[in-house]
């Protein structure tokens, strides 16, 4: 009994599908740390290696992960799905790939106007700060020097701090 019903066909491929996404996420996990434009093609790649389906049946329609085929005709040498499974890899790859290069060049302007809007506000807040002097001592000491005399420097008051009315 080779033949997979409808039913066993659909149940292999959620199985897959959950397993796929549960190492996707491992290797979101393990790549976080890395640079961003190092880490986001490598997920892209893992997305498109696991989740690339091929045509195993042409008469029957079946589909199976490209990656798992490639493994086995290479492996146990059986079958001739190997190359056509290959080569749909790198059809989604490239495909995949072309996508994630619009993205980039969508986003990469857009980024680099936000940081320049942010460094802008920084600087402006920066300025705003230093012209306050207020800003910079909101306690005042509890010394002489809050009547107008000159503080002595042996004094044990100015170790208190008080805020300013």
């Amino acid at each position: 009994m080779d033949t997979m019903t409808e039913n066993d066909y659909l149940i292999a491929w959620g199985l897959y599908a959950i397993a796929a996404l549960g190492c996707l996420l491992v290797w979101m996990r393990i790549t976080r740390w890395m640079w961003r434009w190092l880490r986001e093609p490598l997920r892209l790649l893992v997305a498109v290696l696991l989740f690339s389906p091929t045509i195993i049946d042409p008469v029957k329609e079946k589909v199976a992960p490209a990656i798992a085929i490639t493994a086995l005709d290479l492996l146990f040498k059986v079958g001739n799905n190997a190359w056509r499974a290959i080569s749909d890899l790198f059809m989604y790859s490239m495909i995949a790939f072309g996508i994630y290069l619009v993205f980039v060049a969508i986003r990469f302007p857009i980024e680099r106007a936000s940081n320049a809007r942010k460094e802008q506000a920084a600087a402006a807040k920066a300025a705003a700060r230093a012209d306050d002097p207020e800003e910079d001592h909101p306690f005042g000491g509890a010394g002489d020097d809050r009547y107008g005399r000159p503080p002595v420097p042996s004094n044990p008051q100015r170790s208190r701090v008080e805020p300013r009315l």
